[in-house]
């Protein structure tokens, strides 16, 4: 995968962890699992056609990303984060690798240019409301959820066939962080 974009492959993966409600500090707490248990939990972040060519990485108890294993398919997946309340592995494609990284930078992305993340494993996040919330507070909208694919990127009109609430049923597709620059469907799959 071509990480030359402005933020580069770690900076990526340093969001990831921010959309997990990662903290350094609660990493550096966890014992650290060897590498094939860290591969073999971001292998389960999409099916095994597109996890088996991907790229994993992972970020260490310092915060430092490394890469576990270099892919060949255009796909960047990273095992679940301990500090988070539950499994939250990822996979995504090159768009949403470089949507992911405005999201980071807090730059806004590119439109129309569609990305697809799978978190087949579901996850926690800190809002529905707010992109960069760390930490569940009243009134955020912690929200979690089952197995489900993302698209980000997309034109406004499509997010506008979709439901936008606070709190939404997250058994059917909605839009997360509605009316931001990182605005994204999330469809769940099971």
């Amino acid at each position: 995968m071509n990480t030359t974009g402005s933020m580069g492959r770690y900076g990526v993966i340093a969001l990831a962890m921010a959309m997990a409600a990662t903290t350094q500090a609660a990493a550096a707490k966890m014992s650290t699992p060897s590498d094939a248990k860290l591969i073999a939990s971001a292998e389960r972040a999409a099916p095994m056609a597109v996890a088996k060519d991907a790229t994993i990485v992972a970020m260490d108890a310092g915060g430092k990303m490394r890469t576990l294993r270099e892919g060949h398919n255009g796909w960047t997946c990273m095992p679940d984060s301990p500090a988070t309340p539950g499994p939250d592995p990822m996979c995504m494609d090159k768009n949403a690798f470089e949507w992911a990284g405005a999201w980071m930078g807090h730059k806004p992305p590119a439109s129309s240019k569609v990305g697809f993340m799978y978190m087949l494993e579901g996850g926690t996040d800190a809002s529905n409301t707010d992109p960069y919330a760390t930490k569940p507070a009243a009134g955020n909208h912690w929200i979690k959820t089952g197995a489900h694919v993302m698209i980000v990127g997309a034109d406004q009109g499509f997010y506008d066939l979709y439901p936008k609430g606070a709190d939404p049923n997250t058994h059917a597709p909605y839009v997360m962080w509605a009316g931001t620059p990182y605005q994204h469907l999330m469809v769940p799959i099971k």
